[in-house]
């Protein structure tokens, strides 16, 4: 029986942080993998391989959209040549995660982790216990309940595919099918682009209004996006598929999978080790802790969000929690309710806090202030046609919710969470940003805000 103080199960990100952080502190740690391909689903087939494709993208897009503009002849992709660049960047990584780990002196174990009792679990032919365990399983693409779901093309594969088909159907209205939809539309040669969901609209988590902006952005590329979709079967016909539903079939070179993922622990045998699920994952505290109090769980196999940078965090307030309890000192514990989320679409939708729905359902008093299609010189010397924005505050001026669709979502929404985080009303994140480099997106944040205050404008000075 080998004893730890921690074992980590899972090498992607949230449970390298934790790993990293604890085994610099002293503690003696072992991370446990079951995937041949170490280094988690973000480095290898999620945010940063995406990226490549994304900023293909960008740049496609963008050249569209100056046609007339003063760019003659717009971008032209080479798929294959993205892939080869993203490639480049993700088969180092399983060998570099292993010897990273191995390199600091983390005990790096092949094998499912399986729970035996509370205090030890097997992987492989070990038998291990520790004081602590964090669970950073990950997760995986969630099961469809029609007949052949089983020849849909998972995320991962699609990133891995040396070329793009003209006729692609994505199952799902997530951000997966929504990304990789405008993937599709600049850089294959995109005779049809088609997203199914079953739901009334698609992109539920999200704010419905800018939703619809976003769909009619999507629309405008060429990208079809059907709601209240029943998918009976996909089928095999001929080189490609045919996806058939109630209403109608639809024909298809290649059929993607993009109706979201769900947290991997059906190896863990989580009762055997009283920790607590659900169907939205394991179930934690602010500090991250399961009903187990010597387990936590971290990343997408948490009932959390699941992105990154949050499993990031999550790994960090674990460590720090254990710390706490094995040399004392003061844990931590993290809100998510100022996590912002971003679809890399064309142009970007982010958002941090709440949707007006959420508000208007919890009977919350606020104040709005809104615009699409912006007219700004920022969006028009650029072609950028469906820029929008949304900026909810309380009675006392706070930010509540902010949801931007522009080509930097993702900056402009770093500055509502940071104004969020440490508590600073409209008038404060106006000021604070009068200087902003100009003109510019940053910039143009003040427009978003001067009307909260407009009456006492000089109140903030």
């Amino acid at each position: 029986m080998d004893n730890y103080d921690v074992v980590v199960v899972g090498s992607g990100s949230g449970g390298q942080t934790a790993a990293y952080t604890l085994c610099e502190y002293g503690l003696k740690v072992a991370v446990v993998e079951n995937s041949p391909t170490p280094g988690g689903i973000c480095a290898l087939a999620g945010c940063q391989a995406k990226k490549y494709f994304y900023e293909a993208t960008e740049t496609v897009a963008r050249s569209r959209h100056l046609g007339g503009k003063g760019i003659v002849r717009p971008a032209q992709a080479d798929w294959a040549a993205v892939l080869a660049q993203k490639n480049a960047f993700t088969e180092p990584i399983p060998a570099g995660a292993r010897k990273g780990l191995e390199g600091v002196g983390i005990d790096f174990i092949d094998g499912t982790a399986v729970f035996r009792n509370p205090e030890t679990l097997t992987a492989g032919n070990r038998e291990l216990t520790a004081r602590f365990f964090i669970l950073a399983t990950g997760a995986r693409p969630m099961p469809l309940p029609f007949a052949g779901a089983d020849l849909l093309t998972t995320s991962t594969a699609f990133l891995a595919r040396d070329h793009l088909p003209p006729r692609v159907v994505f199952v799902g209205g997530g951000f997966i099918s929504f990304e990789f939809a405008h993937f599709t539309a600049r850089l294959g040669p995109a005779e049809a682009t088609t997203i199914l969901e079953v739901a009334p609209r698609p992109l539920g988590p999200f704010d419905s209004e800018m939703v619809e902006l976003l769909v009619a952005a999507s629309q405008a590329e060429g990208i079809d996006i059907h709601t209240g979709v029943n998918i009976a079967a996909v089928e095999k016909k001929g080189a490609g598929w045919v996806v058939r539903t109630d209403g109608g079939d639809y024909a298809a070179d290649l059929v993607v999978h993009g109706a979201g993922r769900v947290a991997a622990i059906d190896d863990l045998d989580l009762e055997a080790g009283e920790v607590a699920y659900t169907r939205q994952g394991i179930t934690v505290d602010a500090e991250m802790r399961t009903s187990n109090p010597r387990v936590f769980a971290v990343g997408d196999c948490a009932a959390t969000l699941q992105l990154a940078r949050v499993a990031d965090y999550e790994g960090y307030v674990a460590a720090k929690n254990i710390l706490a309890a094995v040399e004392g000192g003061a844990g931590a514990r993290i809100d998510h309710r100022t996590v912002p989320t971003v679809l890399f679409t064309y142009p970007q939708y982010a958002m941090v806090g709440a949707t007006e729905d959420a508000l208007r359902s919890d009977g919350v008093r606020y104040y709005t202030n809104s615009d699409k299609r912006i007219g700004w010189p920022t969006y028009k010397r650029v072609g950028l046609e469906h820029a929008a924005f949304k900026v909810m505050v309380d009675e006392d001026s706070r930010i509540l919710g902010a949801h931007v669709i522009s080509d930097n979502a993702s900056g402009l929404i770093n500055l509502f969470k940071q104004a969020m985080i440490d508590g600073r009303t409209a008038d404060r994140l106006f000021w604070d940003n009068v200087m902003s480099p100009y003109p510019s997106r940053e910039s143009d944040i003040i427009y978003m805000l001067k009307p909260f205050f407009e009456d006492d404008l000089l109140e903030g000075l």
